[in-house]
């Protein structure tokens, strides 16, 4: 996939050439990369500048460092961290009147518990991605990854790997083990997932905790199968290597989202916070974001976009079940959490 199918170099060199400047009047909290001028051409074009940018690394991170004082104006989270900013007092809603393209943005990601059908919204979705079986076609056949059970097959042990986070591997668990919906579990159900991720992690090389590893992992052939976030797969047919993407496995896939909040403690300009939102959720965005992996949470403007570059990107239409990836109580997430570690550590 060429970055250039969709934007011509010279509009690139424009947004870079205008965006060298930081806006001194809103300070956006966000991981690496998100700072990409075509990611909010329009707030480039109004304000002359990007907005000033601080990154983290993980949200926990983030959330700390606001707890410690840090005064950003909107900062990027992924929906499983909204409940814990929200109960913290650390964001307030969003105006969503002044959101231009609030009435296009995908419901399916957003879901009750971020705020899209209550009355104060605190989150609002930006981009999406999923996570699906990646695996090498020239070593492991197709029927081989016909089932998540794959990671449960001695005959790929050593060669696979599953991400370092826990809210992937859960929704990979779970789906294994029958559940669509994570919001609502039983213990039962929970302590299903769990020791299927047992079974799976005596399989484990390794669990990867970046894209650029994962490539590498699985370019060297070191790694053949891999649950994995879909920006791998573009990455590694643009480069010539050996991968394949399954998301039509039979018990299914999963979806994640983030998004942007309201920071509370902000001291920039609140117009501009809503600029940059507008910029981000703009129809321009779309074609940027897939570029680099990423679903835009714009519907009505990831519409206009042929399947086939959807699925170039590892996002293409799929008719197998989707796990969403949407907030869970935060009891439920430290459990998650504690379980995910134990089992890493052979227990």
């Amino acid at each position: 996939m060429k970055h250039s199918t969709w934007l011509g170099a010279a509009s690139l060199t424009v947004l870079a050439t205008m965006s060298m400047a930081q806006d001194g009047g809103l300070l956006v909290l966000d991981y690496p990369g998100f700072d990409n001028p075509a990611f909010h051409a329009s707030y480039v074009e109004k304000h002359g500048a990007s907005p000033t940018f601080s990154f983290f690394s993980d949200e926990e991170e983030a959330f700390q460092k606001v707890r410690s004082g840090f005064r950003a104006d909107v900062a990027e989270i992924c929906s499983g961290s909204v409940p814990k900013w929200t109960q913290s007092g650390i964001i307030q809603p969003w105006d969503t009147s002044r959101i231009e393209e609030f009435a296009n943005l995908n419901s399916e990601l957003s879901g009750n518990e971020i705020g899209a059908e209550s009355e104060e919204v605190y989150f609002i979705p930006f981009y999406f991605g999923s996570t699906a079986i990646a695996y090498n076609p020239d070593e492991v056949p197709a029927e081989d990854v016909a089932s998540l059970n794959v990671f449960l097959n001695p005959k790929y042990a050593q060669r696979m790997t599953l991400p370092d986070n826990v809210d992937d591997a859960f929704a990979l668990a779970y789906l294994a083990t029958g559940v669509t919906d994570w919001t609502d579990v039983t213990d039962d159900q929970f302590n299903a997932a769990a020791d299927w991720l047992r079974a799976a992690h005596v399989n484990m090389r390794t669990y990867w905790s970046d894209p650029a590893e994962l490539a590498q992992l699985m370019s060297s052939g070191e790694i053949l199968v891999s649950w994995a976030w879909n920006e791998t797969f573009p990455t590694m047919v643009e480069e010539g290597r050996p991968i394949a993407y399954q998301r039509e496995a039979a018990e299914g896939s999963s979806v994640w989202l983030c998004g942007y909040v309201n920071m509370a403690n902000g001291q920039g300009d609140e117009d501009k916070a809503y600029d940059y939102l507008n910029a981000v959720l703009a129809p321009s965005s779309t074609l940027p974001l897939l570029a680099s992996g990423f679903g835009h949470a714009n519907a009505a403007a990831l519409d206009a976009v042929p399947e086939e570059d959807l699925a170039a990107s590892g996002l293409g239409h799929t008719e197998a079940s989707l796990l969403a990836q949407l907030p869970i109580s935060i009891a439920m997430r430290e459990r998650h959490a504690e379980t995910f570690e134990l089992i890493k550590a052979g227990f």
